[in-house]
This record gives C-alpha cells, sequence and structure tokens, in this order.
C-alpha cells in the first residue's frame, strides 16, 4: 500500500481524489482485519471437540481424583463415590464429579413465599401419576441443603406456581395464563431480584404440556427465565442452553427395578399406546403382525392380566419409545426402571456438556449448533432433548434412531452384537439412580440431577 503524504494531497477538483483512495484503503484494512479475526474464532472452536451426535469417548480421569474424600459424608445418606459411579456414561466423568462436589457446597436457591399454598402455589397437588416429576421437586426444594432463607445468598429464585394444581381445580389455559401473569407481576413489584437480571435468574417447574403454554402470556418468562419443563421441544420455544429436560417419571413404579437379567430378555422389541402421532401409526402398520417384535395398536387391557404391561418390560431387550402427540412420556424412564434399553424413534440433540466450555465458547458452540441444523445436519424437523443429555451419553444406555428408520427397525436392532446389548444393559443399571425420586431426595437422584443442571445454567445468562 502505497503511503501518502500529507504533502502530497490535493483537494482540488481534478481527478480523483486522494483522500478518497486513503479512505478506501483503510477500509480494505478494516475488512481484512475483521475477516482475519473472524477465521482465528472458527479456528479456535476447530480446535475443541465440536458438539456432535457422536461422542468419541471419554476423559481420562486423573489417579488423584478416582475416589472422594470420604470425611464429606454431608450427602442425604449416600455412600461415598467411587470410580464407578464416574464412568463413560457421563460424557465428561471428572467434570461431572467436580462440579457435583462444588454444588452440593455452594448452590443456594431462595424460594419466594408469596401465594396461598391451599390453591396453586408453594406445594405439590400430589407426588403420584404421570406428573410426579412436578409434584417431588416442589416437595425436595423444601427438604434439601439447597434451600435458603436469606434471598441474599441464593444463585437461583424458584417461582413456587404449580400448573398442575391449577389444572387439578379445572382452572381454564386462558385463566391460568392470566394468573401467572398475575403472580410474576406481583414479585416483581415487590421484590428487588428479578430487576437485577430481567428474571435470567430464576425458573419454574412445570411437567403437565399446558403449564408451558401457561407461561407463554409472559414473553420475559420465555426469553430470560430457566424453564424446567417435561415437554422439551425445540419447536415450542424450548431454548437447550437455558432450559431444563425435567425427566416424566410414573410413580410409584408397580414393579421393583429391572438390571442384571440379560439371559431372561427373550424378545426384540415391545411396543403398546395409541396411535396418535404420525410414527406411531406407522410403526404399528409396519410391525404390529411380526413374530419378533411385540408391536401392539392398542395400550394392554388390564382384563388380559394383573400388571401385563409393566412385565413385559422385563422379557425384552429394547424398548421402542416413539413420540405421540406430545414429545415427553413415562415410556422412556419406564424402560430405564426395569432394565429394556429404550429406543426412540424421534430425533434428539446430543452436545457434549457445557461444563466444558466458558461463557463465551459456550455462546459460540450454541451458534455454530444452530448453523449446523439450519444447513441439513439433522434431517427432522420434530426434535427434542432427552432428560440430562448434556451429562449423560445416552448412545451408552439406548439406541436413538431417526424415524425414517422405522421401516427398519428390525433389521437395525438385530444387528446389534450381543456384547454390545449387554455393554447397554449394565450401563442402563447405572443411569437407573437418575431417573427415581426419593423423599427425602438422595445423592444422585432426578431431583440431585435436575439441581445439577440448574446449577450448570446459574451463571450462564447474565445481563
Amino acid at each position: 500500500m502505497t503511503i501518502v503524504k500529507p504533502s502530497q494531497l490535493s483537494f482540488s477538483g481534478g481527478g480523483s481524489s486522494p483522500l478518497c483512495s486513503l479512505k478506501g484503503s483503510l477500509l480494505t484494512v478494516a475488512i481484512l482485519t475483521f475477516l482475519s479475526l473472524f477465521y482465528l474464532s472458527l479456528n479456535s472452536l476447530r480446535t475443541s471437540p465440536p458438539p456432535s451426535p457422536i461422542v468419541v469417548g471419554s476423559i481420562h480421569v486423573p489417579q488423584t481424583f478416582v475416589k472422594e474424600d470420604k470425611t464429606d459424608n454431608d450427602d442425604d445418606g449416600a455412600e461415598t463415590a467411587t470410580e464407578d459411579n464416574y464412568s463413560d456414561v457421563y460424557h465428561s466423568p471428572e467434570a461431572f464429579r467436580l462440579n457435583y462436589a462444588e454444588m452440593e457446597k455452594r448452590f443456594k436457591v431462595y424460594i419466594y413465599p408469596d401465594g396461598d399454598p391451599n390453591t396453586f402455589y408453594q406445594t405439590p397437588r400430589k407426588v403420584t401419576g404421570k406428573y410426579a416429576s412436578e409434584g417431588y421437586f416442589f416437595q425436595n426444594i423444601r427438604e434439601s441443603r439447597f434451600r435458603t432463607l436469606d434471598p441474599d445468598e441464593a444463585d437461583l429464585f424458584f417461582i413456587p406456581i404449580s400448573c398442575h394444581k391449577m389444572r387439578g381445580k379445572g382452572t381454564s389455559y386462558e385463566n391460568m395464563t392470566v394468573i401467572v401473569q398475575n403472580y410474576v407481576d406481583g414479585l416483581i413489584s415487590k421484590y428487588p431480584y428479578w430487576n437485577r437480571t430481567l428474571g435470567s435468574d430464576h425458573f419454574f417447574v412445570t411437567c403437565h404440556d399446558v403449564g408451558v403454554r401457561a407461561f407463554e402470556g409472559s414473553p420475559l418468562l420465555i426469553k430470560n427465565t430457566i424453564r424446567v419443563v417435561c415437554s422439551p421441544s425445540y419447536n415450542v420455544g424450548f431454548i437447550p442452553h437455558k432450559d431444563v429436560a425435567l425427566p416424566q417419571v410414573l410413580q410409584p413404579f408397580a414393579l421393583p427395578a429391572g438390571g442384571n437379567d440379560v439371559e431372561n430378555r427373550t424378545t426384540l422389541g415391545f411396543w403398546a399406546g395409541h396411535r396418535n402421532s404420525k410414527i406411531r401409526v406407522i410403526l404399528a402398520r409396519v410391525w404390529e403382525n411380526d413374530t419378533e417384535l411385540d408391536i401392539s395398536n392398542n395400550r394392554i387391557n388390564r382384563a388380559t392380566g394383573h400388571l401385563v404391561y409393566q412385565k413385559r418390560f422385563y422379557r425384552t431387550k429394547f424398548c421402542i419409545c416413539p413420540g405421540g402427540s406430545q414429545v415427553n412420556s413415562a415410556r422412556i424412564t419406564d424402560s430405564i426402571h426395569y432394565g429394556c434399553i429404550p429406543g426412540t424413534c424421534s430425533l434428539i440433540l446430543f452436545m457434549h456438556s457445557s461444563e466444558r466450555y466458558t461463557n463465551k465458547e459456550t455462546e459460540l458452540m450454541y451458534l455454530v449448533i444452530s448453523l449446523a441444523f439450519y444447513f441439513g445436519t439433522v434431517i427432522l424437523s420434530d426434535y427434542y432433548d432427552l432428560p440430562f443429555n448434556d451429562i449423560l451419553n445416552w448412545r451408552k444406555f439406548a439406541v436413538v434412531l431417526k424415524e425414517q428408520d422405522v421401516y427398519n427397525l428390525k433389521q437395525i436392532l438385530k444387528n446389534i452384537p450381543h456384547s454390545e446389548f449387554v455393554s447397554l444393559h449394565n450401563n442402563l443399571v447405572k443411569v437407573q439412580k437418575h431417573f427415581q425420586w426419593n423423599s427425602p431426595p438422595v445423592k444422585f437422584d432426578a431431583f440431585h440431577m435436575i439441581m445439577y443442571e440448574l446449577w450448570l445454567r446459574h451463571h450462564v445468562i447474565k445481563y
């Protein structure tokens, strides 16, 4: 580039202006500098393992971190964790161990005291049935070490309004929206905590699918707060790096947990349910008369025998979990409890845990993910998060298929070697504790896993 001396600058009207030429050169340099920085940013991302449906092994655990300090036994009565607790069922075993221990020591949640427990607030409607997860969380948070009565030491703030209780009292969806809006507006006007972050350090919990809709009346709740929901579908506004997938668990379980019984599992695959989605219609039409897959077009009638449906889980290798009218279903956690490897025919977004990245790296990571999906890396439009999928490597204990694979379902399952099936089954037994609710809560159970998800997010989004 030619350096133009001040004495050479001419402001006469004849010819092209050297000043314009100088401005053009500076603009060119600025553009090249921007492109260079952009290239370097993308290149730095490539040096770290990108989010991918295929996980390439686990982190090496240093020998000094194999076991936890046995003197730290304030863990709800759970036994001391050993190396087996941090096996390859986790994306980052060592990061999980260290962060979990830090969470137990430091994490605090403040529960807003407003609202009459006899109406829609504070307490659960019940802790049984297919929406038991919501009830258990409302109960567990009050029983746990994480609750604080001092809002100034809180990391997060819990908005204790239960749409399940509203549903039980016959409240219409329209009225639910108004009740939620008025309650949150009251908290905003009464307390200073929401306005400090515009609600990004607040969260609510709902398992009923109508609960997600009830909160949609407040745009700030959708945009800013952490939503812990049983219906984590991306096509209804679920934001994976902000929101949390709540496992839908049908408790109490009708029968004891299965596992370590591979020799008894002689049926290749099993599904029984209503044909209330396209994938279920196809599944029933293609496979209901097959001799190796136990596929029923409707739910099993109780008149056929006591707990026939549940007992079929015990003798099956792979339990098919297709999406229904809603993406959430207790069928996946039923399969895990009874030791039947879940196979899902809806696409799930898998990513490495965000605990490996800094905040800025996490933001860039999700940008890259979004671009990847947009440009066709993923071929299905209806996809959702499985519970704890940024912590657990689901491919170590489940079979994840695309919907188009339903036509080749039997061959895909038969092609899985017996040794791989045994490995999947053994890993499934290891994660059963993560999909079980207890009162009071127990270390590593569903409640603690949800709290861990919240702990990972409590410092990610701030204004």
